[in-house]
């Protein structure tokens, strides 16, 4: 097959998808990884061949113009809201006429039209596309390949996309407002196709999740078991030394600090954990280096650490509860503390928590006392270490990267890709 892996500057987002991407190779297949500008060297740099599409999207820089107006850059429309009270009517077509223009058009509209005329010069069989790359959806349906959506985490718009419909067809049908399908109904419009759900869900589901942690209300997804990849690695001679005391690794991810409305005490936290008994490896940011005034005696401060290389000699990990770090340190059986602010991180967060795995603290109430005694827990009681195994079992009880390239395969097959008219055509 050839195969279009679709994903939007986003760093962490294409991350989780390269084992796939991999497991694609290894079978045989082609795979392009079609991504703006931004990304392109962080996939070429991860063996896959990238294709340059479009424009840089000004996402970030919207999230810091807010910030600069005094607003926390997120938007009001909370997708993780379940709570039958506030699911009202107006709450969802409001927040679907907020997420549409302002976040989803921003991110997906420099793709659009470059990634439809890779797809029908290169012509596709496949088209994997991350969670929100509607442009994928569109470049499949226009090049006429399968397309399957690629979830790193909670399935929030699935579930909010149920709960949307529902209340929509309630309405009378003057009423029965849409910006989502009304957006890439009129992109499909262009192409000769129509819209339908497919543009929203994709024809099937990947999630590397395991069921455990999964929400309720989504389509039922082909499996992937999460295989831990951050990037070009190189382990540090100290981490080859095994640690004397527990080790904590400290860790908010890639893609939240510095970001508009996440803010961490990280010297706070390092200061209530000066003297425990443990030995605390804070992976920090420049930005977040740069803030410290003190670092104790039993904290290293490093950069980028390869986590997957860390975490093995962890007892424990405290984190901001994005999907790639947590199920890291689950793939390694590590109890956590997640400490969520922003999107799937609180529903994330509470979910694990509930399995036992861990301990949760709101992010916009996080203090160093609380940080310590949550740390104290996961070490003293076994039963996190036991729930931490328990969802590390899970997971490798999924189906591996390379299992699921037959379930592609079958969803692939019978599709013909549309000749575009113009330009060398691959050999199928």
């Amino acid at each position: 097959m050839r195969v279009v892996i679709a994903v939007q500057a986003e760093l962490t987002h294409f991350l989780g998808m390269v084992p796939l991407g991999w497991a694609l190779r290894t079978a045989g297949h082609e795979v392009r990884v079609a991504t703006q500008p931004e990304l392109a060297a962080a996939v070429a740099g991860s063996g896959l061949t990238a294709v340059p599409v479009g424009r840089d999207h000004l996402g970030r820089r919207l999230l810091k113009l807010a910030e600069s107006l005094g607003q926390d850059g997120d938007p009001g429309f909370d997708l993780t809201e379940d709570r039958p009270e506030r699911l009202t009517w107006e709450y969802l077509r409001d927040g679907y006429r907020e997420i549409v223009p302002w976040w989803l058009r921003v991110i997906n509209e420099p793709l659009v039209a470059d990634l439809v005329a890779f797809c029908r010069e290169w012509r596709p069989h496949l088209v994997l596309w991350e969670l929100t790359t509607f442009a994928g959806a569109i470049a499949a349906t226009a090049s006429g390949a399968a397309h399957a959506r690629f979830v790193w985490g909670p399935d929030l718009f699935a579930r909010m996309r149920g709960h949307y419909l529902r209340l929509m067809n309630a309405q009378p049908p003057a009423e029965r407002e849409d910006p989502l399908a009304g957006w890439l109904g009129g992109h499909a419009a262009r192409f000769g196709a129509v819209f339908t759900e497919d543009l929203v869900l994709g024809q099937a589901t990947v999630d590397h999740l395991p069921p455990s942690l999964r929400l309720a209300g989504g389509p039922r997804p082909l499996g992937v078991r999460y295989i831990p990849y951050n990037g070009r690695a190189v382990v540090p001679s100290w981490l080859r030394t095994p640690p004397r005391r527990p080790r904590i690794c400290l860790s908010f991810g890639l893609s939240s600090i510095g970001r508009a409305g996440y803010e961490v005490a990280g010297q706070e936290i390092l200061d209530a954990l000066d003297g425990l008994d443990a030995e605390f490896v804070a992976t920090f940011s420049d930005r977040e280096r740069a803030a410290l005034r003190r670092v104790p005696g039993n904290t290293t401060v490093v950069g980028h650490v390869p986590l997957h290389a860390l975490l093995p000699t962890c007892s424990a990990m405290v984190n901001h509860g994005g999907p790639g770090t947590l199920l890291t340190g689950l793939a390694y059986g590590v109890p956590q503390l997640v400490l969520p602010r922003l999107f799937d991180e609180p529903a994330l967060a509470a979910n694990l928590a509930a399995r036992g795995a861990g301990l949760a603290i709101d992010g916009a109430a996080v203090t160093g006392a609380a940080v310590r005694d949550r740390v104290e827990r996961l070490l003293a009681e076994p039963a996190y270490t036991a729930g931490a195994a328990r969802l590390r079992a899970e997971m490798r009880a999924m189906p591996s990267p390379n299992a699921l390239v037959a379930e592609l395969e079958t969803l692939a097959a019978g599709r013909t890709p549309i000749e575009a008219g113009h330009g060398r055509q691959g050999e199928a």
